[in-house]
């Protein structure tokens, strides 16, 4: 089956062969291994190590995100949070469930938000302490660039929290370059092509220490992570950890280094996202974002208006030519979404593309743009 969502995504068997052992979190040679993989996540998110730290934390993207908020924002304090997706909503509403006031910066889920609009909103709201961005929005495949954003964040004196969750690996972010910056985060099995079961956070020590006790969560406590690690080992565990995941994801990483690093896995996923787009529109789909602003991991297209379209047979005629995609979406308009990222190359997606016109072909679905 080719999986072609944006996470759990495609993953290579070396990745996956590693699943098949019994491991005790505790073992004194596990903890060496894990212990190993710290200093590497902190080098992937360009930061350095003994000032950075990576953590992670056992669990999906939205509970590390949560936990990313719990700790560097304060119980009651003010977090500006740029919405301009379905992600940036979760984010809107994990931090408000926190007891975090959020200010949302909205805008259309079409295009990233422009510098202009954070500075203005940062101005008209001097008591908000930290920004929230939602880096790559795979509801509908924009990317907010923390390399255009963090800048105007810095200058306004405030902080930065980075969901960097499905473009973590691919885009170009150096934590060393961002001051402003309190925390990236990111998962497992998106752009670094491990499997689900571990959320990462990558922060500055100091900010981290500065942070203790805002959390009011044991669990999602990042500080205490750090705290735990200091007290007992870099290969130490607060919780039962979902080890086997971690172990597929250092032979991932492995992967990732013998790829070439992140030059290298986002010039493969533009090369997939380019293929798909223009293979999509070439079939008479309407794309959802303009090119100019269509990000590397997902490509989103409108569903066709015709009579015999039918959203759910044509993700199990898919499936059933091997070919696996999202069955929902995440738009205000019905739209097809399906990820350029994952352990696939150009050769997959043009295969891909084959087999949604001859499904078309076989839906009667005529090769109309939608409106």
């Amino acid at each position: 089956m080719l999986l072609l969502i944006p996470g759990p995504v495609q993953t290579r068997p070396e990745v996956r062969a590693v699943m098949g052992d019994d491991i005790a979190p505790w073992d004194d040679e596990f903890r060496a291994e894990y212990a190993a993989m710290r200093p590497r996540i902190v080098r992937i998110a360009g930061g350095v190590e003994g000032v950075d730290v990576a953590l992670p934390l056992p669990g999906c993207g939205h509970m590390v995100v949560e936990a990313a908020v719990r700790t560097f924002v304060p119980a009651g304090g003010r977090l500006l949070a740029v919405r301009n997706g379905n992600y940036a909503d979760r984010l809107v509403r994990l931090a408000t469930e926190a007891g975090r006031v959020v200010v949302p910066l909205p805008g259309p889920d079409t295009e990233p938000m422009a510098p202009e609009r954070l500075a203005a909103a940062l101005e008209a709201n001097p008591d908000v302490t930290h920004v929230a961005v939602v880096v790559s929005e795979t509801g509908s495949g924009i990317v907010n660039d923390p390399n255009i954003l963090g800048p105007v964040i810095h200058a306004a004196g405030r902080r930065m929290i980075c969901d960097a969750v499905s473009g973590f690996g691919a885009l170009p972010f150096r934590l060393s370059d961002h001051p402003e910056c309190d925390v990236v985060v990111f998962t497992s099995n998106k752009c670094l092509e491990g499997l689900p079961g571990f959320g990462f956070a990558v922060a500055p020590i100091a900010r981290l220490e500065a942070c203790r006790g805002n959390a009011g969560s044991w669990l999602l406590d990042l500080a205490d992570v750090y705290q735990h690690a200091v007290a007992n080992g870099w290969g130490s565990f607060r919780f039962t950890p979902a080890v086997q995941a971690l172990r597929a994801f250092g032979v991932a990483m492995d992967l990732y280094d013998a790829e070439g690093g992140q030059p290298a896995r986002l010039a493969r996923y533009a090369r997939n996202a380019e293929v798909l787009y223009d293979g999509l529109v070439a079939l008479g789909f309407t794309p959802y974002v303009e090119k100019r602003h269509q990000g590397p991991i997902i490509v989103n297209v409108h569903q066709p208006q015709d009579p015999a379209w039918d959203f759910g047979r044509f993700i199990a005629l898919m499936k059933g030519r091997g070919v696996l995609i999202s069955n929902f979406w995440n738009t205000a308009q019905p739209t097809i979404r399906i990820a350029a990222i994952g352990a696939i190359g150009e050769a997959d997606i043009r295969f891909a593309l084959a087999q949604i016109e001859a499904v078309l072909g076989e839906m009667g679905v005529g090769l109309r743009r939608a409106a």
